[in-house]
């Protein structure tokens, strides 16, 4: 029963399990390794403030989501962030500084969030806030980046802080890539993908898995070709529709079964290798984990929202703490009731019940 759900205990040995799968998938790598070992005790001491926000009845989640721009040089088929009008061709106005991205990260720190995943539009056009990032080596970012702006600056940048951690989105083989991403996306991913492993700089791939393509992607060809490339993290990331018409792309609970079960074997097939799935099955984690259950999101501008697939808000981290942020009137709502426990047919539960989401704002 949820009642008898220990969700900071579940999640803490999530974030256990990743950092143990990580370091025996960078065994033979020495800067990795090294880097793993260390920030191993950083999760510990995390893990502490965590518990004791806790005691005091704050829950901190271990994941925060930061969208860095809402910049990006693709227009991906599909894109939940240009859907959003979280991403756009013109040039941002009113963005967070970098020295505004290095406080959030200083305080997410302070407060015990162990991860903070860097997003866009396209991550990689801030360098300014990635080398803020570099700074605080208690906290693992991975970057998730089309990887089309890998050059010799970003390379010297994640060879000297293993931190920072490059995940390459890739939508399957050639074809299927460029017709979503673009003519030539997908050989300047692989090229990107050669130059990292060249330098012995640990990197990961993100595939987007729908009802229609989690059978291709879960093939041993296809995991077998991003080994040989020199991916050590692949992340299945579950597609949330951009329209009620895009429903029947959305996984179910058949497609995250058939994920979870097939993730558990691949872990045993390649133990150099890390496999993780985003956001998981909601059943086992006791719901979704939006609103600070265990993440958030921030947007380019500084809006705290449930998850990006969730663009609302009703508090800006400008003028707050991140602390205030995850006792704002929307994220208490929405963990205080049930919404968050709802079944739904599939892909996003807030998106599904995004009226809800706006009456909760319009109060």
């Amino acid at each position: 029963m949820v009642n008898d759900f220990n969700l900071q205990e579940y999640l803490s040995n999530g974030a256990e399990r990743i950092v143990k799968d990580a370091i025996k998938a960078s065994i033979k790598n020495p800067k990795e390794s090294l880097f793993l070992a260390k920030f191993a005790k950083h999760t510990k001491k995390a893990k502490k403030i965590r518990e004791e926000y806790n005691r005091n009845g704050q829950n901190i989640p271990i994941f925060l989501i930061s969208s860095i721009t809402s910049s990006c040089n693709l227009h991906c088929t599909g894109c939940y962030s240009r859907a959003n009008h979280g991403c756009d061709d013109n040039d941002p106005i009113n963005q967070l500084t970098a020295e505004e991205w290095e406080d959030i990260f200083r305080q997410a720190k302070d407060i015990g969030i162990s991860f903070i995943v860097l997003a866009g539009g396209e991550p990689m056009l801030r360098e300014d806030v990635i080398i803020c990032a570099s700074k605080f080596h208690e906290i693992l970012f991975p970057i998730f980046t089309n990887g089309t702006m890998l050059n010799e600056d970003y390379l010297k940048l994640y060879d000297g802080n293993r931190n920072l951690v490059p995940i390459l989105s890739i939508e399957g083989n050639k074809e299927v890539t460029d017709s979503r991403r673009g003519e030539g996306v997908y050989n300047n991913i692989v090229e990107s993908m050669d130059l990292l492993k060249k330098n012995n700089i640990i990197f990961g791939a993100s595939l987007t898995f729908t009802r229609e393509n989690l059978s291709e992607l879960l093939k041993d060809d296809f995991i077998n070709q991003l080994k040989d490339y020199g991916c050590k993290v692949i992340f299945f990331i579950e597609y949330v529709p951009v329209s009620g018409e895009r429903l029947d792309l959305a996984p179910g609970d058949i497609e995250r079964e058939l994920l979870s079960e097939a993730i558990e074997n691949l872990r045993k097939k390649h133990e150099d290798m890390l496999f993780l799935s985003f956001p998981g099955d909601e059943k086992s984690s006791g719901g979704c984990l939006a609103a600070g259950r265990g993440f958030f999101h921030i947007n380019s501008h500084g809006q705290a929202e449930p998850c990006p697939a969730s663009p609302y808000s009703d508090i800006n981290v400008k003028d707050t703490s991140l602390l205030e942020a995850l006792n704002s009137n929307l994220f208490k709502s929405l963990r205080d009731g049930d919404l968050l426990l709802d079944n739904h047919d599939g892909g996003c539960v807030l998106f599904e019940h995004k009226e809800d989401v706006e009456n909760i704002i319009n109060k």
